[in-house]
């Protein structure tokens, strides 16, 4: 029979000993099958030869039922007893040019790469695919002494194979959060390529509902493809339905996400450093929202359905198990994530946190200074020094921000004497705010308290029938403009600073931090609106 054509969109490897109490194999491959699987592969590695010929066999049965190819994990064997569309192997498994002999040319063979040399020597040998990874740590098989590519790593890959045109999917530690940093991230260096599916195991197997599971994550790679094919340079995600807008227009709607915080009091948790949660606090009731300043991981799962926002600002990093919950959270509750990554490039444990993370789940927003953004964008023009920035800054901090934007999936906000902010195709600059700001700890902080509590704003307006767009960021739906959110909250207390800086009663530092909590409750839209300072670049 001639050779399958794949989709490799949504590659499912079965892995029996992960499936939930009560679950039946064969009834959980069904339903992700429902849910939008394109191929599977059987793996089995402690079972007898009849045995796995067995499972093999109803697996192909079910598989045929919705068109989809079945391959076997390495025994060749079983393959030629039940006649599916191919195999997959190892690299400690049978060489590819012996295994091409015994299957023949009609099986699909793909193998798993880790590394450049073993992509180049998937190519010399004419497999059908590539299985790139391990991408992240995964509880799901035995990966530990292996190296963690990340999604550049991946690109790498990528990047030796697009011109033989050779498939490629990402296995490793993937679930639906990580899935558009994955995609997106994993872009080849000169763009020539990218990721032609994923490969999960137990982001569907371990699933009690798998039809769900696999749909959502067909719906992520479905959109990171739609957005390559439409333009292979385009933004990571899309602003749907968001007009070209005016300097005037975009005041116009922060004045507007003003009144909307105040009227609605959205419930904003943060997860924040020890240094700043007080001030944090106040800052958030100052503007009309309610702090919530939960860690405990049980805590924030509960208060998940509930919040408007979630920040996470990992300052301290004392308590890194809530914050892995509550990032997932957020995400399934489709509620703005905002991660504030202090410090980041301070120290490798910060760095190596940052890496775990952004690995849990997707940030609708990342807030930071020129040293915490250009560690994330993996750029040596600024240094740290403990939570500051050292350097003379960018030298194009606009394409910073875009490129970016459009690697992380996320809006990204740079802080500095002059802001910017971008979604990965629109850049703004702002440039209010006031010197004394760099005298107080924790300012930056605040700021992003109040981006997550004006993203949480914008959200309710969109639910409330507001004309704000929606924002997909692949995995989650985050309804609202994020991008007024997230400019929102810098211009409110940049503008909010200038006030306090202004009265007579402000003699320094100390009198400054309590105008600026005053001036944050009492600042009018009017006021905001003649201060705001904002370019489109």
């Amino acid at each position: 029979m001639p050779k399958a054509d794949i989709d490799y969109s949504l590659y499912l490897v079965t892995g029996r000993e992960l499936l939930p109490e009560g679950k039946d194999y064969y009834e959980s491959l069904e339903e992700s099958l429902q849910g939008g699987v394109t191929v599977v592969q059987v793996r089995e590695k402690d079972i007898d030869t009849g045995e796995f010929v067995e499972i093999a066999r109803r697996t192909k049965e079910i598989t045929d039922k919705y068109n989809v190819p079945l391959l076997i994990n390495d025994r060749i064997d079983v393959y030629l007893a039940v006649r599916c569309a191919g195999i997959h192997i190892g690299q400690s498994d049978m060489p590819l040019a012996q295994a091409r002999a015994l299957a023949g040319d009609d099986a699909v063979i793909g193998i798993s790469v880790g590394n450049i040399d073993e992509a180049q020597a998937a190519i010399a040998g004419h497999a059908d695919y590539v299985g790139v990874g391990a991408v992240w740590p995964t509880g799901s098989k035995d990966v530990t002494k292996k190296v963690k590519l990340g999604p550049d790593g991946v690109g790498r890959v990528l990047d030796v194979l697009a011109e033989s045109k050779t498939p490629a999917v990402a296995i490793g530690g993937i679930h639906a959060p990580n899935v558009p940093f994955l995609l997106h991230g994993s872009i080849s260096p000169n763009a020539r390529n990218s990721l032609d599916g994923i490969a999960v195991i137990s982001a569907v197997v371990a699933s009690k509902t798998p039809r769900e599971a696999a749909a959502n994550l067909r719906n992520i790679v479905d959109s990171f493809k739609r957005v390559r094919r439409s333009a292979p340079a385009a933004p990571a995600f899309v602003l749907e339905s968001s007009p070209v807008r005016s300097t005037e227009a975009l005041v116009s709607g922060v004045a507007a996400l003003m009144e909307v915080i105040q009227r609605e009091v959205p419930l904003v948790h943060q997860i924040t450093n020890n240094v700043v949660i007080n001030d944090s606090a106040n800052a958030t009731l100052a503007i009309g929202a309610s702090p919530i300043m939960a860690t405990n991981p049980r805590d924030v799962a509960d208060l998940s359905p509930a919040i408007g926002a979630l920040l996470v600002n990992f300052g301290t990093i004392t308590d890194k198990e809530g914050m892995l919950v509550a990032g997932r959270q957020a995400n399934v509750n489709r509620k703005p994530l905002v991660y504030d990554p202090v410090a980041v490039g301070a120290t490798s444990f910060r760095r190596e946190t940052s890496k775990e993370l952004l690995a849990h789940w997707q940030p609708t927003v990342i807030k930071g200074n020129a040293a915490e953004i250009g560690a994330l964008a993996q750029l040596t023009e600024v240094e740290s020094r403990g939570v500051d920035s050292v350097g003379k800054g960018f030298a194009d901090p606009a394409n910073v921000v875009r490129t970016l934007a459009r690697k992380r999936a996320a809006i990204v906000v740079l802080t500095g004497e002059e802001d910017y902010l971008s979604d990965g195709d629109v850049v703004l600059r702002t440039s209010n705010g006031h010197a004394l700001l760099g005298k107080i700890t924790g300012s930056g902080c605040m700021t992003g308290t109040l981006v997550a509590s004006f993203c949480a704003a914008a959200r309710l307006h969109h639910l409330a029938g507001g004309k704000g767009s929606v924002f997909e960021n692949d995995s989650q739906l985050v309804q609202g403009d994020m991008l007024l959110g997230a400019l929102a909250g810098v211009l409110v207390f940049n503008c909010a600073a200038e006030r306090a800086a202004e009265r007579d009663d402000v003699r320094g530092p100390g009198t400054f931090r309590a105008a600026l909590i005053d001036e944050l409750a009492n600042m009018p839209a009017a006021d905001l609106v003649k201060r705001a300072k904002v370019e489109i670049l």
